[in-house]
C-alpha cells in the first residue's frame, strides 16, 4: 500500500488486543523514524519514553482517566518536553553537531550564538512552549511511522500531566509529560475500527494562493 492508503486505514484505536505485541524489529523501525523527527534547530527539545512495565502503565492508567489503551496496548509512549532548556543545553546541543560532523568547534561559533541566542531570547514559559510543539512533531512521525509498519497507534492528550510527572520521576529528570500515544494491534470487536473517516472536504481544508 502507498503511504497514503497506509494513512487511510490507521484510526485512533479505541480498544486494542492485549495478547498481540509488536515485533522488535517493528518497534525499532518506529523508533528509528521518531529519531530522525525535524525539531526546530535540531535541539530536539524532548524525550521519548517507550513504557512497557505493567505495574507502572496500571499508575499511569489510574492519571489517565481510567483509559484501557494505556494498559492494553503493546507500548505506551510518551513525549516529554524538556523543562532546562537553557545555555548549558545549547552548548551541548553544538558539542554533538561538532562531534558528529567532524567539524572544528570553533567553526561553529556563529551558529552557537543563533541557537543561544534563541534560547536566551525566549522566557521560561516560551522555552516550555517551543519545547512541547517539537513534541507533537515527533507525534506525528510517530503516526505515520506506526501506520507505514501496519501498526495501530492511539494518539491522546486525555491524561493529567503532573500525573505523569510523579509516576515517571520526571520532574527530577527536568522534563514533562506533553502527549502520549499508545501502539499495538486492534482488537478484533473495536467498534470504531471500521468506522468511515471524517475529514473536511479538500475543497474547504486546503487554500492554494
Amino acid at each position: 500500500m502507498s503511504l497514503v492508503d497506509k494513512l487511510k486505514w490507521r484510526y485512533a484505536t479505541k480498544k486494542f488486543d492485549s495478547t498481540k505485541k509488536i515485533a522488535a524489529d517493528k518497534l525499532q523501525a518506529i523508533l528509528d523514524a521518531v529519531q530522525l523527527a525535524p525539531s526546530s534547530i535540531g535541539l530536539q527539545h524532548y524525550r521519548v519514553l517507550v513504557i512497557e512495565d505493567a505495574d507502572t502503565r496500571e499508575k499511569l492508567k489510574a492519571v489517565g482517566y481510567g483509559q484501557s489503551q494505556i494498559t492494553d496496548a503493546s507500548q505506551l509512549i510518551v513525549f516529554a518536553a524538556e523543562t532546562n532548556i537553557n545555555e548549558e543545553f545549547g552548548k551541548k546541543y553544538i558539542d554533538n553537531v561538532a562531534a558528529t560532523r567532524n567539524i572544528p568547534r570553533e567553526a561553529l561559533a556563529g551558529f552557537e550564538g543563533m541557537v543561544l541566542g534563541a534560547i536566551n531570547g525566549r522566557t521560561p514559559e516560551q522555552l516550555l512552549i517551543w519545547a512541547q510543539k517539537q513534541a507533537y512533531i515527533g507525534l506525528g512521525v510517530l503516526v505515520t511511522a506506526a501506520a507505514e509498519q501496519d501498526v495501530d497507534i492511539c494518539p491522546m492528550e486525555g491524561f493529567d500531566p503532573a500525573g505523569f510527572d510523579e509516576v515517571l520521576g520526571l520532574k527530577e529528570k527536568g522534563l514533562t509529560a506533553t502527549v502520549i500515544a499508545t501502539i499495538g494491534y486492534r482488537a478484533a470487536d473495536d467498534a470504531t475500527a471500521n468506522a468511515a473517516k471524517v475529514r473536511r472536504p479538500a475543497s474547504e481544508f486546503f487554500i492554494h494562493i
